[in-house]
């Protein structure tokens, strides 16, 4: 079953007086479980289409349906709605709360979805300490080296056990350990809940953890291969 689908996407820049083609008529699909790595050269549309398929940028054109739901044609609160309940992002730039812990980063999507305190709590630190930050709970954003808010991200982004895990270079701050550990709890959740995970990447330790790798180059699709 295809869970997230995209039909003849484009994106266009206004830039000047010339239009910047991001996405260029892009049709592909995921199916549940996977764990993909798009990849390309800077500017090729990577971050543009995990916006897109994340709904938090519109295509000039196409569509895109998760579960045959097409999300391009929500409002801005359904939207809202949708990302909250279906998606865990994790950005490049962390995108941290400042003036919250790192274990309140954690929890802050629980709290949005309405669970209890006692499950906040429990689940915060059980994914901190995964990603070894057990003596970091309490310091906030600035307190914490790049390395270390990237792991937050990641933390805070499967907190609600999301269906669907979309991750703008998410190891680009990350030493080789780290790394390891971050791929293998997000390896475990594939496997196990059959969390769908698509990573934009340069890495090719992410890289060679996927079990399928598209490349894009100049907002087009130029291979799309499967690992067995």
């Amino acid at each position: 079953m295809h869970v997230i689908e995209t039909k003849n996407i484009s994106k266009l820049y206004k830039q000047a007086d010339q239009d910047i083609i991001a996405l260029n008529d892009v049709s592909i699909s995921f199916e549940k479980g996977e764990f993909t790595a798009i990849v390309g050269p800077s500017g090729s549309g990577k971050t543009t289409f995990l916006n897109s398929i994340g709904g938090l940028d519109s295509p000039t054109s196409g569509k895109v349906l998760i579960e045959k739901k097409e999300i391009t044609g929500l409002s801005s609160n359904e939207l809202i709605d949708f990302r909250l309940k279906n998606i865990g992002f994790v950005f490049q730039s962390y995108n941290l709360i400042p003036v919250l812990t790192a274990k309140e980063n954690v929890e802050f999507i629980m709290l949005m979805q309405g669970l209890s305190k006692p499950y906040r709590n429990k689940r915060s630190i059980e994914l901190l300490n995964s990603v070894g930050l057990e003596d970091q709970l309490n310091r906030r954003p600035n307190q914490l080296s790049g390395g270390q808010q990237q792991r937050v991200a990641v933390a805070r982004a499967l907190a609600s056990k999301p269906k669907f895990v979309l991750a703008d270079e998410p190891t680009a701050n990350l030493d080789s350990s780290s790394t390891a550990n971050l791929l293998d709890i997000m390896s475990k959740l594939n496997k196990t809940e059959k969390m769908t995970f698509i990573f934009s990447t340069h890495d090719q330790r992410v890289i060679d953890r996927a079990n399928r790798i598209i490349t894009l180059e100049d907002g087009k699709i130029l291979s799309d291969k499967k690992i067995k």
